[in-house]
């Protein structure tokens, strides 16, 4: 491995939300002091108005703000009626909060494996899963083994970047399952979707999100928002919200405390008009790194993220919530880049089949080799709105000096 050189470190965060801060603290501060003055801390107008908001970004008739990113794709499965004897679709290269509601709610993971460039779910590999796993009943669904009727898939839009949603829709009829999507870190991003540039979320039955502070768009806390396009199933979301209570302490269904806090979505509000404006500047960043990876003549070597919608007329053809490359020797590499004070993350290290919570589902090692691959190469670099081009150049002289 090369020598550290002579001159001292830069050190280059993963994340630094200190300039958003700077720049956006005194009118945080207000919202957060016009809810304190108020005295209306659940569902209040701030809520309201935020949903509003969200429906006119994302162009979608409904918004129901919720506790978290979790507890939206719990809610929808709740709404739906997805539970017990029912199996749903998802990828095993995600954050384990998927799989980990699927199970909460007694239905069965069921995984397929992942497109090695964009490492988004591959339609294909769904309908491999679909066929491979289960079996077409008298009814008209499709039924695991174990008979589980198969009901929804849930897509990641993963890092920033949309699936292929023309091809999961097209499964998700032909299957007859529900279509919910994960656009958690994926907020605007966007996909040429038929006729039309929808925003990730809005292109199933439900979509959902995350304000976790990390995210694109953050909180100063947890906090989520589902989008719907069916007024029946947005009732029935800001019912189970609620404890499944509606009208006040009557109670036809079993729900949970998933509401939104109105601080949080005070705050989110006043942070949402610029999320274009960081989107735009994050596009720069990654076109910036993926010069400069070039000009060191790394590309040979490294993979850079996939760029599949980038000349199709779209804005936010990918808002990169990560900039995620895929290098030989990862482990030794982030080892490097620490020991030149560079920040960087691993999303994901093991791949949710081979979790050992999901033991249970009989998944094996080398079941999904293209997640394993994944897990085991790629490596997340410092990437936000205001981060210098000095500290980029940095980072990847750093990557180039491992690779000398």
């Amino acid at each position: 491995m090369a020598k550290l050189p002579s001159y001292l470190p830069m050190r280059v965060p993963l994340l630094d939300l200190s300039e958003q801060h700077r720049a956006l603290g005194d009118s945080i501060r207000q919202a957060a002091n016009d809810v304190l003055a108020s005295g209306r801390f659940i569902l209040g107008p701030k809520v309201k108005a935020f949903e509003k908001a969200m429906c006119a970004y994302c162009s979608a008739p409904h918004a129901v703000g919720v506790s978290s990113g979790t507890d939206a794709l719990l809610a929808i499965l709740m709404a739906l009626g997805i539970g017990r004897g029912d199996a749903v679709i998802t990828t095993p290269y995600t954050f384990f909060a998927i799989a980990g509601c699927v199970a909460r709610i007694g239905a069965r993971p069921l995984f397929a494996d992942i497109d090695p460039a964009t490492y988004n779910i591959r339609p294909s590999a769904i309908q491999e899963c679909i066929e491979k796993n289960s079996r077409l009943d008298t009814d008209g669904t499709w039924k695991t083994k174990n008979g589980e009727k198969v009901r929804a898939m849930v897509p990641v839009h993963l890092f920033g970047l949309c699936c292929e949603m023309d091809a999961l829709r097209e499964i998700a009829e032909r299957y007859r399952l529900v279509l919910i999507e994960d656009a958690a870190q994926a907020i605007g991003a966007e996909f040429p979707f038929g006729e039309r540039i929808a925003k990730a979320g809005t292109m199933g039955e439900a979509g959902f999100f995350s304000f976790y502070p990390s995210k694109n768009l953050g909180a100063a806390g947890d906090a989520g928002m589902i989008v719907c396009g069916d007024e029946e199933l947005a009732q029935k979301l800001r019912t189970f919200r609620e404890h499944g209570m509606e009208p006040r302490y009557f109670h036809h269904v079993i729900g949970g405390n998933f509401r939104l806090d109105e601080i949080q979505a005070a705050i989110l509000a006043a942070k949402l008009p610029y999320l274009e404006k960081w989107a735009a500047a994050r596009r720069a960043a990654a076109d910036f790194y993926g010069s400069e990876l070039s000009r060191s003549g790394l590309t040979e070597r490294i993979a850079t993220p996939c760029e599949s919608y980038r000349n199709r007329g779209l804005t936010n053809h990918h808002v990169y919530h990560q900039y995620v490359i895929r290098a030989p020797m990862r482990d030794a590499l982030r080892e490097h880049l620490a020991k030149r004070e560079v920040e960087t993350a691993i999303y994901y290290p093991l791949g949710l089949h081979e979790q050992k919570c999901f033991a249970y589902l009989g998944y094996k090692k080398g079941d999904f080799p293209e997640t394993e691959r994944a897990a085991s190469e790629t490596l997340a670099l410092p990437i936000y709105p205001e981060i210098p081009r000095e500290a980029q150049r940095y980072v990847v002289d750093s990557v180039a000096e491992f690779y000398r």
